[in-house]
């Protein structure tokens, strides 16, 4: 593993001889990935910023700040991620990011269509909201219409003949990480899922106060981190999921200072409120546990290759 993780970890490419060790990064993908990025971190910071200050302001008319707040810490959360996509150079070692993104973009599109009746320029919100409302439905159709094209172009691109095609894996995940990455996203897959197609079930399970909106936003976002946990079971490798491994972290430190400075609005002493803690602590400590473990790799590696 420590020879492996020196010459996989970096850039995906083939040590000394340039190849490309894997299906070829897009550059559309590269692209929509900033765009992305600068998108999500300036809404997502406005949102949650004043969220902080205490005040709502969503594309959708939501009962407490905390909902979009939350939308906002975890589009903030996950943009420096997606700017270090351009120094990606194999597919492989960029869907475990993309793909949940494609999920959120595609996801809130059709929420907020879904939920048409509740934005701000429809029910009547002071005129910043209303345009932002207007900006944030036209600008979401946009990314989830380029994200689907990014991807069909990205699995039309010809994926590399063997061996690249069979690249061993060079940091694979520890044994004993491999049932608690399944529980943590199968539990945000699920919550997701249910908050998504039945919000008027499990909306009122959410340990505040959230409309159809709210809860089928926050469904979306928990959907997509459950998916991108368990695509790092399917990839095996932590070189693969680098990208993936700056996003987990920030989102869940994002989101914690979110809940926390919006405690007295969470009933933490329910099942579902204990629930959220947790899921929330195990992405947090997923995030932090694969950084230290991948730069543990890399420098096993290096120290293999400098000998």
């Amino acid at each position: 593993m420590g020879a492996g993780a020196g010459t996989g970890a970096g850039t995906g490419a083939g040590a000394g001889t340039g190849t490309v060790d894997g299906r070829e990064l897009s550059p559309a993908v590269v692209i929509l990935s900033g765009v992305v990025g600068g998108i999500s971190l300036t809404v997502g910071a406005l949102l949650a910023v004043t969220s902080l200050a205490g005040y709502t302001a969503g594309a959708w008319v939501s009962p407490e700040p905390l909902s979009p707040g939350l939308l906002g810490a975890a589009m903030a959360g996950v943009a420096p991620a997606l700017f270090t996509l351009g120094r990606v150079r194999v597919w492989e070692e960029a869907r475990s990011l993309v793909l949940p993104l494609a999920i959120v973009l595609v996801g809130l599109f059709a929420v907020s269509l879904l939920n048409g009746g509740a934005l701000q320029a429809v029910h009547g919100g002071p005129l910043f909201l209303a345009l932002f409302s207007l900006g944030w439905v036209v600008t979401l159709g946009l990314l989830a219409l380029a994200a689907v094209v990014c991807l069909v172009a990205q699995y039309r691109r010809p994926a590399p003949p063997p061996p690249a095609a069979e690249r061993p894996r060079a940091a694979p995940l520890p044994g004993w990480s491999k049932p608690l990455l399944a529980v943590l996203g199968s539990g945000w897959l699920g919550i997701g899922a249910g908050l998504l197609t039945f919000p008027a079930f499990w909306g009122p399970l959410v340990p505040w106060t959230v409309n159809r909106a709210d809860a089928q936003g926050l469904g979306v976002w928990a959907l997509a981190l459950g998916a991108g946990v368990l695509g790092s079971l399917v990839e095996d490798d932590l070189t693969r999921i680098r990208p993936a491994l700056t996003a987990v972290p920030a989102v869940a430190l994002a989101v914690a200072v979110l809940l926390a400075v919006h405690a007295r609005s969470v009933d933490w002493t329910s099942g579902p409120g204990v629930s959220l803690l947790a899921l929330v602590a195990g992405l947090l400590a997923t995030g932090v546990a694969g950084r230290f473990l991948l730069t543990r790799a890399d420098a096993r590696g290096q120290a293999v290759n400098s000998g």
